[in-house]
């Protein structure tokens, strides 16, 4: 291995053996249970004699959590890991960490490693917090004169002076997290693995685990970090790894990465230029589905690009099979740093009448010269206000938003900082005495 290489993976694999319980008959006779235990009872004996994994049920599946992954990281890189859930990255980071071995292929890795995998694994409910600061360092690989030296810092970055000698049993579920990253986010290995720690705590405490996250990248040590959160990623990293159905789809910069894993993230298919779903597949439940969403510019046909300077058109088409009063749609649009740049909802007469079941079409106009160029992901849900959640937040598709040419001008001539570039109206007067 290169002396500039921290990480090295080659042909890696991990297979794991999950069992399937078979249909059985309406009615069961004691003999049949008889049988059917004892036939467990020999096959678990036979599993342990063999060191083979013991699995409940009558069928057995081999299942690729990982398969024919390569790659490398060189020293002091920040790498993003990114995908759907059960893409494979835990699995991943759990190889790497050393908890679990893989099936096939090689790891070489250079240097300490510290994974911060789940936050808050080894506390003790029954001991203070001030005593779980020892424990839980230890746990990690840290020293007891290292815990010592740092201990200020862990308490204050977590912020709980005022509960250090309180058993954490009796924490807030907030408290209990802000601890356990304080933890471990003052370790010092060469190679830190972490996998969505960006997921606990308010926003404020978010906002202070990423300085912490970007402090670390920052002081030449190698980053695995594991994020839904695309903003996260792309301020953290240059490069990011895509993972799906256990593969390598994507190694690439951390933009053009998340381009893919945002394109790969929707369950709907390209129809065209619209985004449709199959059947099966279709957003909602019993009493709606979604068919369909397109996005209309000022040609009037559905596009992924759009002027900034041209009113736009969120079309959602949707099967309603019941009736049902007070119908909401939601929208969002989100940039691709994962910032909400608005939410807007049908307060039309829509959401105060019954509608027979049928299919409809809702329409979101977005004013022109409001949307900052830029890309941006479509996100909807549908609900009754108060009473019922037919279908949560789910990501639809992407689009491009690119600068209008006006009058010899182009509005607006560049990205500008923030989520929205709306034109507005200015006055200059003379000041009076």
């Amino acid at each position: 291995m290169a002396d500039d290489i921290a990480i090295r993976a080659a042909g890696l694999g991990k297979k794991y053996v999950i069992g399937h319980q078979s249909e059985r008959a309406r009615y069961t006779t004691l003999r049949d249970v008889i049988d059917h235990g004892a036939r467990n009872v020999l096959r678990t004996a036979s599993d342990l004699l063999r060191g083979r994994a013991m699995v409940a049920g009558n069928t057995t599946e081999d299942v690729w959590a990982l398969k024919d992954v390569d790659f490398e990281v060189k020293i002091g890189e920040v790498i993003g890991i990114i995908g759907r859930n059960g893409a494979g990255k835990s699995t991943l980071l759990k190889i790497l960490s050393r908890i679990t071995a893989p099936t096939m292929g090689r790891i070489e890795i250079r240097g300490r490693v510290a994974s911060l995998l789940e936050v808050g694994t080894g506390f003790h409910p029954e001991l203070t917090g001030r005593e779980n600061v020892y424990l839980n360092g230890a746990i990690l690989g840290m020293s007891r004169a290292e815990i010592t030296r740092k201990f200020d810092a862990i308490v204050a970055f977590a912020d709980i002076e005022k509960f250090l000698d309180t058993p954490v049993k009796h924490y807030s579920s907030g408290m209990y997290v802000r601890l356990a990253f304080a933890v471990a986010a003052h370790l010092e290995p060469e190679i830190l693995v972490v996998d969505e720690v960006l997921a606990v705590g308010d926003a404020e405490f978010q906002k202070k685990c990423l300085g912490k996250m970007s402090e670390v990248a920052g002081g030449g040590r190698t980053v695995l970090f594991v994020s839904h959160n695309m903003g996260a990623v792309r301020a953290l990293c240059l490069r990011a790894i895509v993972l799906a159905n256990g593969n390598i789809v994507a190694d690439a910069s951390a933009p053009g990465a998340i381009d893919v894993y945002l394109e790969r993230a929707n369950t709907c298919s390209n129809n065209g230029l619209e985004w449709s779903w199959d059947s099966s597949e279709m957003p909602g439940d019993e009493a709606l589905r979604v068919k369909k969403v397109a996005l209309v510019g000022s040609k009037q046909v559905p596009t992924r690009e759009v002027r900034s300077a041209e009113q736009i058109r969120i079309e959602c088409e949707y099967e309603q099979r019941q009736f049902i009063r007070g119908l909401r749609i939601n929208l969002q649009l989100v940039t691709q740093l994962g910032e909400i740049a608005f939410t807007t909802t049908d307060h039309s007469s829509r959401t105060a009448a019954t509608f027979h079941p049928g299919t409809y079409l809702s329409t979101c106009c977005v004013p022109e010269r409001l949307l900052n160029i830029g890309r941006y992901t479509i996100r909807l849900s549908i609900d009754v206000p108060g009473i019922r959640v037919i279908g949560g937040w789910f990501d639809v598709g992407s689009f491009t938003v690119e600068g209008s040419h006006n009058g010899g001008t182009t509005f607006p001539d560049r990205e500008w900082a923030g989520v929205v570039s709306p034109q507005c109206s200015w006055i200059v007067t003379p000041a009076t005495e």
